[in-house]
């Protein structure tokens, strides 16, 4: 897994997090991947100074994780697709799984295999993983939203994400 990331390193790459030698696998995506821009405040150039952050720093309302154009996409919920609404920022073809009380969403594909109002399994293949609306490079935006909430809604998604170390 670790080998095919680096024979795969995407030049745009830039990482805003303490732990980027470390690699990890989830549910949510074929292989392993390095986190480029964790949940919260960041140094990261792409988000408007936040009063919750220390000085100039911006908030990131996912985690993104650096992965291999073409890495496939897969729910680790079942749940319903809900497609529109979330904005550029996200990519033309980003959608949502809502699950229960959470909306988990989906940003930066380059092929989406869902539609809305689709029902999907934990497992299914939703999508293949790219740089649509993304000026770093191939990488999965996370999100996690109370369902039917707005970005600012957005909670950590550590626990949904559910990475495991490689080391």
């Amino acid at each position: 897994m670790i080998a095919e990331f680096e024979a795969s390193v995407d030049e745009r790459w830039q990482f805003y997090d303490t732990d980027e030698n470390a690699f990890h696998t989830s549910p949510w995506y074929a292989g392993a991947g390095k986190v480029m821009v964790p949940f919260g405040c960041s140094s990261a150039p792409w988000y408007a100074s936040d009063p919750r952050c220390p000085g100039e720093q911006g908030f990131h309302h996912g985690t993104d994780v650096a992965l291999p154009c073409g890495v496939d996409i897969r729910s680790a919920v079942d749940g319903e697709v809900v497609v529109g609404g979330l904005g550029d920022a996200y990519g033309s073809l980003a959608f949502m799984v809502r699950s229960g009380e959470k909306d988990h969403v989906i940003g930066h594909v380059s092929q989406r295999f869902v539609e809305a109002g689709d029902s999907v399994r934990k497992g299914d293949r939703i999508a293949i993983n790219g740089a649509d609306g993304a000026p770093d490079g191939c990488h999965l935006h996370f999100e996690v939203r109370p369902a039917g909430g707005a970005v600012d809604s957005a909670v950590d998604p550590a626990a949904d994400l559910c990475l495991t170390g490689l080391g």
